[in-house]
């Protein structure tokens, strides 16, 4: 690898971690670098250097290198807040990107805007750019994005468009439940059980009004029953996925469903829908998001 190789930096910079991709004059990856450096342990005066320290040795002297980013630094909390454009929308482009002012002369940063929903009030960040890149390369989708993760965002697309959203923060509760509360005492393994995850998700969607008392269950079985761990690790995520996707039919029913996300993640998304009789593709949140950071600098190089 050498630095004038380096033609442009693509940026995902999420709450917990910075992920670089970086390009040719053609725009072909050829390295990814990543930290632990995310928007939530910094102060927007550290996030120069947290992205020069991961482009040491890389960036090309006598010329100025552009970074377009997307995701939480551009947050109120961020590196400096970018604005959000408001659904119905476009994904948002380079043509709306915030130039932010930088020390080293030999980078030029623009981070993309957000998306926001007046009624019921939504936003999103990082993932409107996964939704650029997918439309990028399947122009005339017409039907539903859910891009799984910590916060799970529903999309609607028509006519090349964000018509509407919803989010759901089942990552997070599992994380909290699973880490945090009574359940980690019956859910600690790397072990799964598919049929026991089947069952739950079946179960939350049948029944959503009996969630809670449910939940307690998983860790009464891993005590009077013979649940194991793997068991337990499963009912939970069933439990969780197949309150989502009760709350969620408005929009998958009867639509063509994608997926961007983890591979892991998508795959359970997927068999929960396929269960309900709805099929699902399933794309990388990787290549996504860095088709749709090259989408934006297209249009953000015709405007500088």
């Amino acid at each position: 690898m050498t630095a004038n190789k380096l033609a442009l930096v693509a940026v995902d910079w999420g709450t917990s971690n910075l992920r670089l991709t970086l390009l040719d004059d053609k725009g072909i990856p050829f390295d990814e670098r990543g930290s632990d450096k995310g928007m939530g342990s910094l102060e927007p005066s550290e996030f120069e250097g947290a992205l020069l320290e991961l482009l040491d040795g890389v960036l090309p002297s006598g010329k100025v290198t552009p970074v377009i980013a997307c995701g939480m630094v551009g947050a109120a909390q961020g590196w400096q807040e970018a604005s959000y454009e408001t659904v119905p929308c476009t994904p948002p482009n380079g043509e709306n990107a915030l130039r932010v002012k930088v020390k080293d002369p030999r980078i030029a940063v623009w981070i993309l805007p957000g998306v926001k929903q007046d009624s019921p009030a939504d936003v999103m960040r990082g993932e409107e750019t996964q939704i650029a890149g997918f439309l990028a390369m399947k122009p005339d989708f017409d039907g539903v994005l859910c891009l799984p993760g910590t916060h799970t965002k529903w999309a609607r697309i028509s006519a090349g468009e964000i018509v509407s959203f919803q989010t759901y923060m089942t990552g997070e509760l599992f994380a909290l439940l699973a880490g945090k509360s009574v359940l980690r005492h019956s859910v600690d393994t790397k072990d799964w059980d598919s049929d026991t995850f089947r069952e739950a998700l079946s179960d939350a969607m049948s029944r959503p009004q009996s969630i809670s008392s449910k939940l307690f269950g998983i860790r009464a079985e891993s005590i009077v029953g013979a649940q194991s761990p793997a068991m337990g690790k499963a009912r939970l995520s069933g439990y969780l996925v197949g309150l989502e996707l009760a709350g969620a039919r408005p929009y998958w029913l009867g639509m063509d469903v994608a997926l961007i996300g983890a591979p892991a993640l998508c795959e359970l998304y997927k068999e929960g829908l396929s269960a309900q009789g709805s099929s699902a593709a399933v794309y990388s949140v990787e290549e996504m998001t860095r088709t749709g950071l090259l989408a934006a600098y297209s249009d953000l190089k015709e405007t500088i």
